[in-house]
C-alpha cells in the first residue's frame, strides 16, 4: 500500500526536514509540495492524496482555511504539523489523524504513519465492501438481498467490531474486554476508557473509537461521551429535556438533548 503524500508548509526548509524523515518509510511516497494554503487546496484537488502534512500557521489561508476549502471533495487525511502546541485541542475537533510540533521527532512520526497506516486500510476496506455488494447486485441480486436483509450478512457485521482494545500505558500493554468498558470520556485528544473500577487512557479520536464499537451496545449520549447502554440501570429525567444515565457503578451521565434518541430505546 502506497501512501501518496503532500507536504504543505511556507518554510522550505520545514519541508525539506520532512521529506527527508519521510524518506526512511518506503511505503509514502511525495506526489506534490505546497507553499500555501491556496496552492494546498489546488494540489489536494488535482493529486487526490492520501495524506497531507498540514502546517497550521501560513500566509493567507491557514491550515485549517485549507480543510474547510475542501468540504465539496472527499477529502485526505490531514496531520498538522506546526511550531506551536496550543493549536492540539482545535486540530482534533478538525479530525486530523495526529498532530506534531516542529522539529518532528522521528519516532513520533513513525507513529503517525502507523496511525495513518489504520486508518486507510479501514478506508480501503471499507470501499472493497462496497464494491463487493455493488457486485453482487448486478450479477446475483438473490445473494446481494439475502446480504441486505441480514440473513447472511450479520455474522459477518458483528465480527467487525472489536472485542478487546489493546492500550499502552507506561511501557505496559493493557488488554480491555469491551464487555467491561461502562463508559468513554474524551479529554482532549486522548479517550478515558471507564470500566468501572479502573480508568484506562487511550491516545485516540471520539470518531475513530467509535468505528470500532458495536453501535447497537455503545452509543454517544454527548459530544464528549460514550456509553455502554448495557450497563445501565436507570434513566433519571432532567430539566429542557435532558436526562441523566445511572450506570452499574452507581455513575450518572448526562444525555443532552441532542442525543434523546438514545434513551428513546429505553422508553419503548
Amino acid at each position: 500500500m502506497t501512501i501518496r503524500t503532500i507536504l504543505v508548509d511556507d518554510e522550505s526548509l520545514a519541508t525539506q526536514g520532512l521529506q527527508l524523515r519521510l524518506e526512511a518509510h518506503d511505503d509514502v511516497e511525495i506526489v506534490a509540495t505546497a507553499s500555501n494554503g491556496r496552492e494546498a487546496i489546488r494540489q489536494i484537488k488535482t493529486h487526490k492524496p492520501d495524506l497531507v502534512f498540514l502546517d497550521i500557521q501560513m500566509p493567507g489561508f491557514d491550515g485549517f482555511s485549507v480543510i474547510q476549502g475542501l468540504l465539496e471533495v472527499e477529502p485526505p487525511l490531514f496531520v498538522f504539523v506546526t511550531a506551536y502546541s496550543d493549536h492540539a485541542v482545535k486540530a482534533f475537533e478538525a479530525q486530523a489523524v495526529d498532530y506534531l510540533v516542529k522539529p518532528v521527532d522521528e519516532d513520533r512520526l513513525a507513529a503517525t504513519l502507523d496511525r495513518v497506516r489504520q486508518r486507510l486500510s479501514e478506508k480501503r476496506s471499507v470501499e472493497d465492501a462496497e464494491r463487493f455488494k455493488e457486485a453482487l447486485e448486478e450479477h446475483a441480486p438473490a445473494a446481494a438481498e439475502e446480504l441486505a436483509d441480514g440473513s447472511g450478512g450479520e455474522p459477518h457485521a458483528a465480527n467487525r467490531f472489536e472485542k478487546m482494545i489493546n492500550i499502552k500505558d507506561q511501557g505496559q500493554i493493557f488488554r480491555v474486554d469491551v464487555d467491561t468498558i461502562e463508559r468513554i470520556d474524551a479529554a482532549g485528544d486522548y479517550m478515558c476508557i471507564q470500566t468501572g473500577d479502573n480508568t484506562l487512557i487511550l491516545r485516540e479520536t471520539m470518531k475513530d473509537l467509535e468505528k470500532r464499537l458495536d453501535p447497537r451496545r455503545f452509543q454517544r449520549v454527548h459530544r464528549s461521551t460514550i456509553v455502554n447502554l448495557d450497563l445501565v440501570r436507570q434513566v433519571k429525567p432532567h430539566t429542557n429535556g435532558e436526562c441523566f444515565l445511572v450506570l452499574d457503578s452507581g455513575a450518572q451521565v448526562k444525555v443532552s438533548r441532542s442525543y434523546r434518541d438514545v434513551v428513546a430505546r429505553f422508553v419503548h
